[in-house]
């Protein structure tokens, strides 16, 4: 077989994020590829003109190699590296230094050319480092060649990306059909079940001895009983370190599972046998059901914020970010339903300060 280097030529020698003109109701999507021979940034162009999308190109560490040179000796000794050690870090080629940020976007969309039947090398690598990130994400693929099938890079995809939700079958944009690009896009994205930007996901917030972070929430069915529970007011759990990777404990209460197997990251937020929250600073594949991912902490930072490696940690979510802040305050008018400052429920609540409703009221 020959090696089929159908990807685009780089146009720019730095990582590039462009906004594209809206045309469809798509929550925030990252649009990342790999380009070498011009085709794919075609595919990128002619895709960035129907929906709204940042786009991120990835590109080789050592500059004006020639894949296609000698009978492909390069573009084959770099598949064959990887094919060899698929495991290994060292076996991937270098690329080019990455900022855009996974946590960001709702919605991943890689686009990346064929190399011999496999995935091309630079994208392979990019996939590596960053595919545990794209966990819970929708994800679709979109691959160019001359006239090889897919099936190959498809495999590589889910190898490297293995928790993603995959939004359905992968684009093939071939020698024989590059023409209907266009058309071929537009059906493709019709038929894939990204998320929209009615389910873009909502925001609550983690207290943890006076310290704040936001926290982006999946989209299901157990996080829309988490925020329906918490409109209610803010809830305190007692956490406690385990592992050497999570603080976890009991709710206090059950909500829907929806598990699957995954990997958890740094910042993760799970639910686990549907009535106790996890939340990482570690990794750990288990079987869980997503709830969210804590914003903007680095590894370390979290560690200080999750106060690992303690016992009895009280851990307060709510949907305001100023949640304990007294503000706002009322006279008693006779509802029963009240929660202290910590987010615990009180039930015969005497005087002072306490939160009835989402709001802070005076007795």
């Amino acid at each position: 077989m020959v090696v089929l280097l159908t990807a685009i030529a780089c146009s720019s020698q730095e990582e590039s994020v462009v906004n594209a003109q809206p045309t469809s109701d798509l929550g925030k999507t990252l649009v990342v590829y790999y380009s070498y021979t011009g085709n794919c940034s075609a595919i990128v162009t002619e895709l960035t003109h129907q929906i709204e999308a940042d786009v991120l190109e990835i590109q080789p560490a050592e500059k004006g190699l020639k894949y296609e040179a000698n009978g492909y000796a390069l573009g084959t000794q770099l598949l064959n590296a990887i094919n060899a050690n698929p495991d290994d870090a060292a076996s991937y080629p270098a690329i080019d230094p990455v900022s855009t940020s996974l946590s960001d976007y709702q919605n991943v969309i890689i686009v990346t050319p064929l190399w011999w039947s496999q995935m091309a090398a630079p994208m392979q690598t990019y996939l590596f480092n960053y595919g545990s990130q794209m966990a819970g994400k929708h994800v679709g693929l979109i691959v160019s060649s001359a006239s090889s099938s897919i099936s190959r890079v498809v495999e590589d995809a889910k190898r490297l990306v293995p928790d993603a939700t995959w939004t359905g079958d992968a684009l093939w944009i071939n020698n024989r059909n590059r023409s209907q690009t266009g058309t071929l896009l537009a059906e493709w994205l019709e038929n894939q079940n990204f998320q929209s930007s009615e389910t873009v996901s909502e925001t609550m917030y983690i207290t943890i001895n006076g310290q704040t972070q936001s926290v982006t929430l999946a989209d299901n069915q157990a996080t829309k009983e988490l925020v329906a529970r918490l409109q209610e007011g803010p809830l305190t759990v007692t956490l406690n370190s385990s592992g050497g990777f999570e603080i976890w404990g009991p709710l206090g209460f059950s909500l829907t599972t929806s598990n699957q197997q995954l990997t958890a990251q740094p910042g993760d937020i799970v639910l686990y046998n549907g009535s106790n929250i996890c939340i990482f600073y570690g990794t750990n594949s288990w079987s869980y059901t997503r709830l969210g991912h804590i914003d903007g902490l680095s590894e370390n930072d979290l560690k200080t914020f999750l106060q690992a490696g303690e016992s009895g940690i009280p851990v307060t979510l709510s949907l305001n970010s100023t949640a304990t802040s007294v503000s706002h305050l009322h006279s008693h008018d006779g509802q029963t339903v009240y929660y202290n400052l910590s987010g615990q429920r009180v039930e015969r609540p005497s005087d002072g300060v306490v939160i009835r409703n989402g709001k802070k009221v005076l007795l």
